[in-house]
């Protein structure tokens, strides 16, 4: 079944679509890749605010994998400009380019288990951001002092459009990364991590930041600007989290006020999901001219210092005017996409789902279970079912937006169908456990969900994640019987559901076979609203 859909899904992709070779190139797990590890990135960038340009280093440490290999692939796009390559003996080595990649030819000598590093130089302009984060890239503003107010947001576009990297979501650094940013001197730069080193020479200040755990590529960010910056501490699960705010001095009282919601997600969350996966490396939520971005342990944030998405809520139903949308939802990926990754954008449903349910954890936390339940059903207007959800793998893949609410709604459904708060709070928190800090692929999450709630639900997957449409629950009446099945779907589909009968609930299991109950009342039966079915 699994490899008739894929069949169907790879068949349906390539006849409406042309996979360029950019895309290609970032999403294949190509030799090049696959040889060896990454372990550590030691990131190195000079910004220009009044040029726009920006060049530095990136030291790669790496383990080899496979032996006999010489040719290596690191990634950096137009147009920035790969100036140079040196090895670990200090030695430059040659490299062609094709497109956004870039293969270095190393030492043949190099054996499995080896542990060495190149350092890449760089330059150029990167890509300016027309729309971040929607449209990546790099953001040049001012704030209202005619100040610099710049940041990066590239998870679609690709982090190589301005440093060079192993760019591909499957490999992450383990031992983390250490990034020193240095801007003009009077300018405050921010990235991921902890603040080791803070100097200032010859007019240029300099900012060191060490993150300690694996990190996504298109997490590491740089966000500059005269900011001002406040703190707190939170008693988590983990022991003592710090809290840092950066944000502009004219929005500091109103910083104070909303981000109090700080400690609220973090309550919420890790009651549901488990310890913030991120203690050693602290929390920031940093002010940006965009709307807002995961940046691991770097949380960014342009909502406006208002509730709701801009001061809108997504869900129709007031609910999502009682939280800070940008806050709790970039926030929540710290663990759907920043801790727990999806290893090909192919599966990007599990970080974006995920999160989006997380804002419903959130309201179920603070106000109620039926709060949570009608803001997730609410943004079911928001579904569009013209893709599946999961794509085909190693061609970096668009993924719908179906993968927010669509995804948000399946995992509602399957909440509903477990039946058992303390059994469906359990999974989350066992999946924050199991893949700690991993990349991992859609098949993989399915088949450790099936096995923690001791469900069948291949099928359920195959139809929510991998088919674009929804199924149709038929009813009909004959005589003093009711009828069910379900039509439009995949072979053989079946799934629990819960009815009501009079008001008064009941569990049948439709499949695409007629089946039926005795009833003999008049009403006709109604759905629970918490299934994500078409009547």
């Amino acid at each position: 079944m699994r490899r008739w859909l894929l069949l169907s899904l790879l068949i349906t992709y390539a006849a409406s679509a042309q996979v360029s070779e950019r895309d290609l190139l970032l999403g294949k797990r190509s030799d090049e890749r696959l040889w060896w590890n990454l372990i550590r990135y030691e990131l190195e960038v000079n910004i220009h605010p009044e040029s726009k340009a920006i060049e530095g280093s990136n030291k790669i440490f790496f383990e080899v994998l496979k032996p006999n290999q010489t040719t290596l692939q690191i990634d950096l796009q137009s147009p920035m400009i790969l100036d140079s390559v040196i090895d670990a003996n200090g030695i430059k080595r040659s490299f062609t380019k094709n497109e956004l990649a870039h293969y270095i030819t190393l030492d043949s000598r190099l054996m499995v288990g080896d542990q060495t590093a190149i350092t890449t130089y760089f330059s150029g302009i990167p890509k300016e951001a027309e729309n971040a984060p929607w449209d990546g890239g790099v953001v040049w503003t001012t704030d209202s002092n005619e100040n610099p107010f710049i940041a990066t947001a590239n998870q679609g576009i690709g982090s190589s459009i301005w440093w060079p990297n192993k760019d591909h979501s499957y490999d992450e650094p383990e031992n983390g990364a250490q990034i020193t940013l240095i801007v003009p001197e009077g300018l405050t730069a921010v990235s991921n991590g902890r603040l080791t080193d803070q100097k200032i020479e010859n007019g240029k200040s300099y900012w060191t930041w060490e993150v300690k755990s694996p990190i996504n590529n298109y997490a590491i960010s740089f966000n500059i600007a005269d900011y001002v910056s406040f703190s707190e501490t939170y008693e988590g699960e983990s022991g003592t989290l710090d809290l840092t705010y950066y944000v502009l001095p004219e929005n500091l009282e109103a910083a104070k006020k909303q981000f109090q919601q700080v400690p609220k997600m973090l309550q919420a969350f890790e009651y549901w999901m488990g310890p913030y996966p991120f203690y050693q490396d602290g929390f920031k939520l940093i002010e940006v001219p965009y709307l807002g971005m995961e940046h691991q342990s770097a949380v960014t944030y342009g909502n406006g210092y208002k509730n709701g998405y801009r001061g809108t809520d997504l869900s129709g139903t007031g609910h999502g005017l009682t939280f800070d949308f940008i806050i709790i939802h970039e926030a929540g990926h710290e663990w759907f996409a920043n801790s727990i990754t999806a290893d090909d954008k192919s599966d990007l449903w599990i970080q974006e789902g995920f999160t989006a349910y997380s804002e419903s954890l959130y309201l179920d936390y603070h106000q109620s279970k039926k709060t949570g339940a009608e803001y997730v059903i609410g943004t079911r207007k928001r579904i569009q079912n013209k893709q599946p959800m999961v794509g085909p793998r190693g061609i970096n893949h668009d993924a719908t937006g179906d993968i927010y609410y669509k995804g948000s709604n399946i995992l509602n459904m399957l909440r509903t169908i477990v039946d058992d708060d303390k059994k469906w709070r359990d999974l989350l928190r066992s999946l924050s456990v199991h893949f700690y800090h991993e990349v991992i692929s859609s098949e993989t999450l399915e088949k450790f969900i099936s096995n923690q709630l001791d469900l069948s639900l291949n099928l359920f997957f195959d139809q929510y994640l991998r088919k674009a449409n929804i199924p149709k629950l038929v009813f009909q009446r004959a005589g003093n019987r009711i009828r069910f099945r379900f039509e439009e779907s995949i072979v053989n589909f079946y799934m629990p559901v819960r009815i009501y009968l009079d008001g008064k609930p009941r569990w049948i299991t439709p499949t695409t076979k007629w089946q039926s109950f005795r009833y003999s009342g008049k009403n006709t039966p109604t759905v629970d609203e918490n299934f994500l079915v078409r009547l």
